[in-house]
């Protein structure tokens, strides 16, 4: 049975852009350059545009990116790169695949992104890097953390997975520091119709080295010579068609996706349910709709009751999940008190204002209900 209020609603992105999709389609089937070719180097041109970066780079995934940042940068055994440690896990999968050690971070009790204070209480004597996730879509005070970086002679990454189009004092996620990584996830606010990711960077011998590793460590304008031990991490065309498509409408998407949280924050305003805090500067894409709620599963599960589907972006923090405890130095008590109460409500551009409605009534239900079992 359909629910009465989908967490997402991935198909109704499509049809809007289905048009444009077949039509670019057609072109690719014509010109048989199914990897690489003009219609990745389009989009990768137009996404560093739309980035405000020189240089794009289409690689396989988000995780990808990351991994390829940190291999190009020459990070590995022996480094530590710090992490939120409230991030999906791959951000701190890429800094073990590429060697080197996470080191994981608290965040801010009210944003759930990293602070300033945060990132100087993880630094050691082996900290090289730091990896800014922009978690739910949202940035952080980048001119303070740009700031600490540099004071620390650290490489400051943004992971910006979640964050297509959102900006810290109009300046759009992925243009700070040296680099940035995306994802292209299809429940992405940019998302392909499979798993795709991209650099981005201003450093045009990074770049270079990114577009070697991703394809082998090739030469460029070589196919037999290899330079560096690279990987397989290629942007397929048939991806950059479909994100060309979209990122043509993914303004518009974004800002209705901002008017359905002030509907959300509106309704919450007073009450045990809060959403999570923006950044004063910071102007969010809202990937994620995240709200902190008290008796979180009750809540969740009279909501599934009600048809109402919801999500839990993350029930377990990076340093307490079994593959990563042997990289935590100490408990993370932001992030550990976060998790037993986030909850993700339904977030999508063509989310309609009864739903929003319906999502908000059922909360207020929800904990209606358990104030008087609680009674």
């Amino acid at each position: 049975m359909n629910p009465v209020v989908p967490f997402t609603d991935l198909y109704a992105m499509t049809r809007e852009v289905r048009d444009d999709i077949e039509q670019g389609w057609e072109r690719w089937l014509e010109n048989g350059r199914f990897i690489g070719g003009e219609v990745v180097e389009e989009f990768e041109q137009a996404w560093a545009a739309y980035c405000g970066t020189a240089h794009a780079v289409g690689v396989a995934n988000g995780t990808d990116a990351l991994q390829l940042i940190l291999m190009a940068s020459g990070i590995g055994p022996g480094d530590e790169v710090i992490v939120p440690t409230n991030s999906f896990v791959a951000s701190a999968e890429a800094v073990v695949l590429a060697g080197a050690t996470p080191r994981f971070a608290d965040v801010s009790p009210g944003t759930l992104l990293l602070t300033p204070d945060a990132v100087e209480e993880a630094i050691t004597p082996r900290t090289r890097a730091l990896i800014v996730v922009h978690l739910y879509g949202q940035m952080p005070d980048m001119d303070a953390l740009c700031r600490t970086a540099e004071r620390a002679g650290l490489l400051l990454i943004e992971d910006a997975a979640q964050a297509q189009g959102a900006t810290w004092r109009g300046r759009r996620a992925g243009s700070f520091g040296r680099v940035g990584s995306f994802s292209f996830y299809p429940g992405k606010n940019l998302g392909a119709f499979g798993d795709a990711g991209a650099v981005v960077t201003a450093d045009a011998e990074l770049a270079k080295q990114i577009r070697s590793l991703r394809d082998h460590g090739r030469v460029t304008g070589s196919h037999y010579r290899h330079d560096l031990i690279g990987t397989n991490s290629r942007l397929d065309a048939l991806q950059a068609v479909v994100l060309s498509a979209k990122l043509r409408r993914l303004d518009d998407w974004n800002e209705a996706r901002r008017r359905l949280v002030a509907q959300y924050r509106a309704a919450f305003e007073s009450g045990p349910v809060r959403l999570v805090e923006d950044e004063p500067g910071a102007r969010g894409v809202y990937h994620l709709a995240v709200a902190r709620v008290p008796d979180r599963a009750r809540v969740q599960q009279r909501l599934t009751a009600m048809g109402i589907q919801t999500g839990i972006h993350y029930p377990i923090p990076c340093h307490q999940q079994v593959a990563y405890r042997r990289f935590a130095a100490s408990p993370l008590p932001v992030s550990e008190a976060a998790a037993e109460e986030v909850l993700s409500l339904p977030m999508f551009p063509h989310l309609r204002d009864d739903q929003i409605a319906l999502v908000c009534d059922a909360v207020h239900e929800a904990l209606a209900v358990e104030e008087v079992h609680i009674a």
